[in-house]
């Protein structure tokens, strides 16, 4: 008996440490609820945000002026296309990390079939056959872990580049900086292509929906409350699992009360 308990201890003791760590990371996800469904709108710093708002839009204005004048029904251009699928393929095993961290799993094996399926026949991402086959991208950001784990919303705030966000999805755009493991897999510089297609992948859907995006920043009285207003909406909704409720729209009331 004590052989065999030996035996059972170090058969237990080889385990891959990612073994150890997959399956603690499932247990506290079990173990987690996601934050209540936020309501209203917290923005106390408005001021401050007005600003970087500014700022952003002097930006926006910069880098997309052409865009400004864009059709939705146009195309992006060929090279862009090209761009956005290389960023979002190499973006993807980002998404399957957290896929994962928020212990959904069924999430997590689409995007890896995704990930094989554009890295192979699409030629390292650089073409996106996958949609055409159903294999569409599953979105998710360590924002959306920190809300499957409990995390509350916080304040409304305006981030240089990046836009409309809040104190929680701030800090995942941070920590999704760091969720890609081919930042720690591929030599240098290669490792840095992650971090690149962070911020590249945003900019196809800023050029391919840019009457939208103008309306948004630029077609209202007041493009910050605007912009506020969709930002929470849509993330809102998107959280809630495309859910509608009711108090999804009561920002709309407060904000021009």
């Amino acid at each position: 008996m004590e052989h065999k308990l030996k035996n059972a201890m170090v058969k237990r003791s080889n385990q891959s440490p990612a073994l150890h760590l997959a399956m603690l990371v499932l247990l506290a996800v079990a173990a987690c609820s996601p934050a209540p469904q936020a309501t209203g709108i917290s923005d106390p710093n408005e001021a401050a945000n007005r600003r970087m708002h500014a700022f952003n839009l002097r930006l926006d204005q910069a880098l997309f002026s052409a865009a400004s004048d864009e059709d939705e029904t146009k195309s992006p251009s060929l090279l862009l296309t090209r761009v956005t699928d290389f960023a979002s393929n190499t973006a993807l095993p980002s998404l399957i990390v957290n896929d994962l961290l928020q212990g959904n799993i069924e999430d997590a094996a689409h995007n890896s079939v995704r990930l094989l399926f554009n890295t192979t026949i699409g030629l390292a991402g650089l073409f996106d056959p996958a949609t055409g086959v159903g294999l569409e991208q599953r979105s998710t950001d360590f924002g959306e872990t920190l809300h499957v784990w409990g995390v509350a919303e916080g304040d409304y705030v305006v981030l240089p580049f990046y836009g409309p966000s809040t104190q929680r999805d701030a800090v995942g755009i941070a920590v999704d900086f760091f969720t890609n493991p081919l930042s720690y897999t591929l030599p240098n510089p290669e490792s840095y292509l992650p971090a690149v297609a962070k911020v590249v992948a945003p900019l196809g859907g800023r050029v391919a929906y840019a009457s939208t995006v103008n309306d948004i920043l630029y077609g209202s009285e007041d493009g910050y409350l605007t912009a506020r207003l969709f930002y929470l909406d849509n993330r809102r909704y998107n959280l809630s699992g495309g859910e509608s409720s009711d108090e999804l729209y009561d920002i709309y009331e407060e904000a021009y009360d």
